[in-house]
């Protein structure tokens, strides 16, 4: 009889401290994601009230966020079918703007080997440049509750967001519709501040590739989008040999 009160409390000890970490990966996930659903959003807007001023209808235009939730391809794939470029073309633009998931892919497959397959399709899927960002910098182990809740509260504030300015876009002041974009760029200040902070080499690099993309794009070397990803592939290239390990260690 004592051993299975003593087998019953350490299952139930073994429950609760599932259920607290169950709890704690939520809540830290949920922190981490607020700056996305915050940058998302009004991001978001800007692309509705673009689909629509181009002639996209609402459906179509919440089909194209459900299905792709891919900012920067949703953008140029809207300007493309503005100018009339083919279905095919788009298809190849986007693919190869958005190759650099495949790099971001790689590096997380090495941190995700104890995660069920079935569970990869989603988290693929949920890869955005902020989330990569947010995952990268987790010293913790990844598990499934805070890479859902990082990955999913984000998406649906891009869809809502989208719909939203589709709806109401149209009604806000045309300063306010103007500035919506730069909620992107204030999202990316909010991710790498805090890193600034804690390693001047995260500036040097940042500085870097703004230098790299601006000298692209003055000097026209290569198309704008394939500036960008130059631009990043040469400054991840130099933090590899610039950073130290101890500089990322927890």
């Amino acid at each position: 009889m004592p051993l299975i009160i003593d087998r019953l409390h350490r299952t139930g000890g073994e429950n609760m401290n599932r259920e607290n970490q169950l709890a704690d990966s939520i809540k830290e996930g949920l922190i981490a994601a607020l700056p996305l659903i915050f940058g998302f959003f009004p991001v978001a807007m800007a692309f509705g009230l673009l689909a629509k001023n181009v002639g996209i209808s609402l459906q179509d235009t919440g089909l194209f966020s459900v299905m792709v939730f891919a900012g920067a391809s949703q953008f140029m794939a809207l300007d493309m079918i503005k100018d009339g470029i083919s279905a095919g073309s788009i298809i190849l633009a986007t693919f190869l703007l958005n190759l650099r998931h495949f790099i971001m892919s790689a590096s997380l497959s090495v941190r995700l080997q104890g995660i069920k397959k079935h569970w990869l399709f989603v988290i693929a899927f949920g890869i955005t440049d902020e989330a990569f960002s947010l995952i990268s910098l987790r010293n913790r182990t990844l598990d499934i509750p805070f890479l859902l809740t990082l990955q999913i509260i984000p998406y649906f504030s891009w869809v809502a967001g989208t719909i939203a300015g589709y709806l109401v876009g149209t009604m806000l002041p045309e300063t306010v519709q103007l500035s919506l974009g730069v909620g992107l760029y204030a999202m990316f200040m909010a991710l790498l501040a805090p890193e600034i902070k804690k390693s001047f080499s995260v500036l040097f690099l940042a500085v870097m590739s703004g230098i790299f993309y601006l000298v692209g794009s003055h000097f026209k070397l290569l198309p704008p989008s394939w500036c960008f990803i130059a631009a990043v592939i040469l400054a991840a290239g130099i933090g590899a040999f610039l950073i130290k390990e101890q500089e990322v260690s927890p």
